[in-house]
């Protein structure tokens, strides 16, 4: 663009994009043209997968899905915090419902969705990565107690599955009320199931591998690790 200057006569102008000056930041500037520009693709990608999420979830919140029954470890693990719940007059049904989350789906499932290489023998991209930590963002959402609040300046991964999240939610109320009306599992059962799994599964261990690891650990840490062992076998011989 051309304007009439006192000195030269004329003066040259260059006209740019708005998210193009210097003074705008470069995460500023990407977060704009991936939530105007590409937000159809991000759809169009959400729809392609949501099936697999959707099996994904109903296979975690299920208590007997496809034939596969719940693992007693589980029942037993939420007895025992509803037991704790109930001994120290906690009633509220929130506090219940988080500490079965972060027990859980929190510690370990989310775990294996963003991670999971950890479980098979891939190359997680980092294009499969940023995917997978979307769909590890809607899984801990839908176990949240709080509600899930949303506007305009909202990140896109988390309004991709804003209408999803409200069932997500009812599956995990139901997950944990299926399980707390199934029969308690005694003491004696979860040992018995416990002995059972070791022996269905001493052969898929390198016991000599697993000693290897235990015994670098301990040389590492042998200053710290010495005086806590004869603290615990003086406190068991008094």
């Amino acid at each position: 663009m051309i304007t009439p200057d006192l000195e030269s006569g004329v003066k040259m102008w260059h006209l740019v994009k708005n998210h193009e000056h210097g003074d705008q930041k470069e995460g500023d500037r990407g977060s704009k043209m991936v939530s105007e520009i590409y937000l159809t693709r991000l759809l169009a990608t959400k729809g392609t997968l949501q099936k697999f999420v959707d099996d994904l979830f109903e296979t975690i919140f299920s208590t007997a899905h496809r034939g596969s029954a719940l693992p007693l470890a589980i029942k037993y693990m939420f007895d025992f915090l509803d037991e704790q719940a109930d001994k120290h007059g906690i009633h509220d049904p929130h506090v219940r419902h988080t500490w079965k989350s972060n027990c859980l789906p929190l510690r370990f499932w989310v775990n294996m969705i963003k991670n999971p290489q950890f479980v098979f023998d891939i190359h997680k991209s980092s294009i499969t990565d940023a995917c997978l930590s979307v769909v590890a963002q809607t899984f801990m959402d839908s176990c949240s107690t709080s509600e899930h609040r949303l506007g305009k300046d909202s990140p896109s991964n988390k309004l991709l599955y804003a209408k999803d999240i409200p069932s997500y939610k009812n599956w995990v109320e139901r997950y944990y009320s299926d399980i707390g009306k199934m029969p308690a599992i005694s003491d004696q059962d979860m040992n018995a199931y416990l002995a059972e799994q070791s022996r269905m599964h001493m052969n898929e261990f390198n016991t000599m591998s697993a000693l290897s690891e235990i015994f670098s650990y301990v040389g590492k840490y042998s200053e710290e690790v010495s005086p806590a062992l004869l603290g615990a076998l003086l406190s068991v011989l008094h």
